[in-house]
């Protein structure tokens, strides 16, 4: 695996020459410190972050993987460090409201900063990343109360999120969830069930984990339409935001995977953990469609993500395996051999991959440029 290079020129030609950022921030209400020099920093800073923090740890990570003992599941060497140094810069919060701790920034600038850094290490991605749909499915369907209580600690990265919707009964076919959710005196409700693969679902990175988790009322209508949604936490947070007892939300296990292994992905046991219903009863499937949509994005990501690694890899490749002459004649005599990136088919290939990662990157950008409007998240069209 080479050593990874942001693609910066590419990401600017596409802000400057292609899509016209100046201009489309301009014309938003949340786009006035978007800047030219503001998104050309945090290029640069992301940049070196993805570059020197968290490239480096990328196939070490994968090869040591995640490690689970007594439910505790440990992250791989170094990725607590690459967290502390990703919540101190504030990248977590690149494009959330200012009213909760970020910096208010048009949603595309993380696009940007989320590409560079599924790039350079996707596990590592994976735990903020998951963070970002918890956040807007609060920030859409939480009450005033549970926004104050949750957001900021998640904007800031000091806490991460998760969205558990898959038991073992039932993949996609949510209709078939059977985690109950029984209300109690004081208005919370006590969830019990399990539920399998859910990414980012313990760790060791922060103080607590917010899982957003799909369940049923006791009196609940069959099928998809008796779905409700609750915030569970992994510890309870107190009135005044401070952490308090340990939630009865257990990890049971972490999978066995083939790739990014650095990421958990656990099985949670919910034994009447306590939980706080989001948005209106039986309406949680709905709400959750946030998070979904959310998910979707960064599944886009990830795609162009890999193209961009698997084109810098080929070209490392390329420039450093020798085999057999250039078809015009020697073009490295000290060799016995001519590097396979002289050989025109080759250099197809090449240009092949360049022109689907940057196609992808420029079709991501142009339809996925959010604004935030009366705290909810409109899909904008350049």
């Amino acid at each position: 695996m080479p050593t990874y290079k942001a693609p910066l020129r590419d990401m600017r030609f596409l802000i400057n020459e292609v899509l016209d950022y100046s201009t489309h921030y301009a014309s938003l209400s949340n786009g006035a410190d978007a800047t030219p020099d503001m998104v050309d920093a945090i290029l640069d800073g992301a940049a070196a972050l993805c570059e020197d923090v968290l490239a480096p740890i990328n196939l070490s990570g994968d090869a040591e993987g995640c490690t689970f003992s007594n439910g505790n599941v440990t992250t791989p060497s170094g990725f607590k460090e690459a967290y502390k140094a990703f919540v101190e810069g504030g990248w977590q919060g690149l494009s959330f409201p200012t009213e909760y701790g970020g910096q208010g920034l048009p949603m595309s600038v993380n696009v940007f900063k989320s590409e560079m850094a599924g790039t350079a290490n996707w596990s590592f991605n994976m735990y903020p990343g998951l963070s970002i749909g918890c956040i807007n499915t609060l920030m859409q369907y939480g009450t005033p109360a549970q926004k104050k209580l949750y957001l900021p600690p998640l904007v800031a990265g000091e806490w991460t999120g998760t969205m558990c919707l898959t038991e073992a009964q039932c993949g996609t076919d949510l209709a078939q969830v059977k985690t109950r959710a029984v209300p109690q005196a004081d208005g919370t409700f006590k969830l019990t069930g399990t539920k399998i693969f859910i990414s980012s679902g313990e760790h060791d990175l922060t103080d607590n984990i917010i899982h957003i988790v799909l369940a049923r009322l006791p009196d609940a209508p069959a099928g998809t339409r008796g779905i409700s949604l609750f915030i569970v936490p992994k510890v309870i947070v107190n009135d005044d935001g401070t952490l308090g007892a340990r939630n009865a939300v257990n990890c049971g296990s972490i999978e066995h995977k083939m790739g990014i292994r650095a990421s958990s992905t656990a099985l949670l046991n919910f034994d009447d953990a306590t939980g706080y219903m989001i948005a209106e009863e039986n309406k949680g499937l709905e709400a959750m469609f946030t998070f979904m949509n959310t998910a979707r994005i960064g599944t886009a990501i990830q795609g162009v993500a890999q193209a961009e690694a698997s084109f810098q890899g080929a070209l490392a490749y390329a420039r450093e395996r020798r085999s057999m002459r250039a078809l015009s004649g020697k073009k490295e005599p000290e060799f016995a051999a001519d590097a396979l990136i002289w050989h025109p088919d080759v250099r197809r290939m090449l240009l092949t991959q360049k022109a689907f990662a940057f196609y992808n990157l420029n079709a991501i950008e142009s339809v996925f440029i959010q604004t935030i409007a009366t705290g909810k998240f409109k899909m904008v069209l350049l």
